[in-house]
């Protein structure tokens, strides 16, 4: 059942990878979809992940098709919920604060050892987020559209600590909405008569990511294969430097990078303006600036330090003086 209100035979292995029973389908990069049709999924920021359920046992992989069971002991007993399944879902790690947090998924995904896992499970336990059902008793149910797909997955009622079928609803926009509130990374787009088309990147799936622009003072630039590479960017603290939040390269065309040069040149300084360390990845071979410049940028949320991720330069902030810039802006 796809909810209306965002606020409140044997599968088929012609598609195989190592150790996996199908590749999974992929989603294209889009715009919100306008036209009926669709349901509307949030996304989460995790991994993607495979659970083949088949006698009681558990299997589970990775996008790539190598099995990651034993890096999640706390999904194991899944299987006692289903049998005979194979389920498509996101592994996520929720924050203090209840938001996906890849940052810290990143200390487990790759972890392979049993005793450690299970430490880590302990302590910074996953949820799988289940959204789709491909096999069911035997039938191979990729052939069936979306809309069958999720009500034979409600209808099992999968629920418990570690494990969900988040909702699905009829509302785009609404939806888009809810998402930003709750700090999500976007919305997934799916047309309800869909076929699941293993490995494929599928107009039928759109991820639409959830993006917001911020003004920041640019305390530096990296040459790269142009005069400018990234700008060094931050927010000005009580003292007048600057808290670093990230390098950004995207957007800079060749007139925007004109015209910041020619703001940037004249400002030249023999030291960083930011009050903490710059990593040395962003710093080496930096061109240091008076932190008097502002720019728009935008992007899609941040890293638990406050680093933007994505991001790229909207504009040059003329109207805009350093010390009006805060996180909040």
């Amino acid at each position: 059942m796809i909810e209306r209100g965002a606020r409140s035979s044997v599968c088929n292995y012609s598609h195989e990878v190592a150790g996996a029973p199908l590749k999974p389908m992929l989603a294209m990069t889009g715009q919100l979809p306008a036209d009926a049709g669709w349901a509307y999924e949030f996304k989460w920021d995790g991994v993607r992940a495979l659970a083949d359920i088949t006698n009681h046992r558990q299997h589970l992989y990775a996008r790539s098709g190598v099995e990651i069971t034993v890096a999640y002991p706390e999904l194991i007993t899944l299987a006692e919920q289903v049998d005979d399944a194979l389920l498509d879902g996101e592994v996520v790690l929720f924050n203090e604060a209840g938001l996906p947090s890849f940052t810290a998924l990143a200390e487990r995904m790759h972890v392979r050892d049993r005793a450690k896992a299970a430490r880590l499970a302990a302590t910074m336990p996953v949820t799988y987020m289940i959204f789709d059902l491909l096999r069911l008793r035997g039938e191979d149910l990729t052939g069936r559209p979306y809309r069958e797909r999720r009500a034979m997955l409600e209808s099992l009622g999968l629920g418990a600590a570690r494990w969900a079928v988040p909702p699905a609803f009829s509302d785009g926009p609404a939806t888009y909405e809810a998402a930003g509130e709750h700090g999500l990374e976007g919305v997934m787009a799916k047309r309800i008569d869909s076929l699941y088309r293993p490995g494929v990147r599928s107009p039928d799936w759109v991820k639409v990511k959830l993006e917001v622009t911020g003004d920041f003072v640019v305390g530096g630039w990296r040459p790269g294969a142009r005069k400018i590479g990234g700008l060094l960017v931050g927010v000005p603290r009580p003292d007048g430097r600057l808290t670093f939040r990230g390098r950004v390269g995207g957007g800079i065309g060749a007139a925007l990078e004109r015209e910041l040069l020619r703001e940037l040149e004249p400002l030249r300084s023999g030291a960083s303006p930011f009050a903490d360390d710059v990593p040395r990845e962003d710093a080496r071979g930096a061109i240091w600036v008076t932190p008097r410049i502002v720019v728009e940028v935008k992007y899609g949320q941040r890293t638990p330090d406050g680093r933007l991720r994505f991001p790229r330069i909207l504009r040059l902030r003329p109207d805009k003086p350093p010390e009006e810039v805060d996180d909040a802006s």
